[in-house]
């Protein structure tokens, strides 16, 4: 039998970096209901600085945040060997071919259009990427 508290302490850290006051509590709430722990997040800065200390084990990161976009903080999360490990999920409002192809080009696991997402299927979608082996191609 699997050691009860040892399951407990194992809880998913996700990262949401989310400028957008509403959506960011919306899909915290909505992560925690699920289990997870939400590190959440306002700019582009204070996520790099917060997954750097936290290493969280996954990153939902806004296109375009204040301080810092987030394609500038994928890059640099990659680029380091304590973060570049962590899966990036980035969500957006812009479905642009180019920056689709810019995001997993720097890495990033997959690329999904907000407006499309209900926090049900982005809930989901966490679950999926965190039982996922790393694989290193985006969706």
């Amino acid at each position: 039998m699997a050691d009860v508290t040892a399951v407990e302490t194992q809880v998913p850290r996700v990262l949401l970096a989310e400028d957008d006051r509403f959506l960011r509590k919306a899909a915290e709430v909505a992560l925690e209901r699920r289990g997870f722990k939400v590190l959440a997040t306002a700019d582009g800065e204070e996520a790099l600085r917060v997954a750097r200390d936290q290493s969280p084990n996954l990153i939902l990161l806004d296109m375009f945040m204040p301080k810092m976009q987030g394609l500038e903080v994928l890059r640099a999360l990659k680029q380091d060997a304590a973060t570049a490990a962590i899966p990036v999920i980035i969500m957006s409002n812009v479905g642009e071919a180019s920056d689709r192809r810019a995001a997993t080009e720097a890495g990033a696991l997959g690329y999904f259009i907000k407006s499309s997402l209900d926090l049900e299927s982005l809930a989901n979608l966490v679950k999926q990427a965190l039982s996922a082996p790393p694989s290193g191609e985006g969706q």
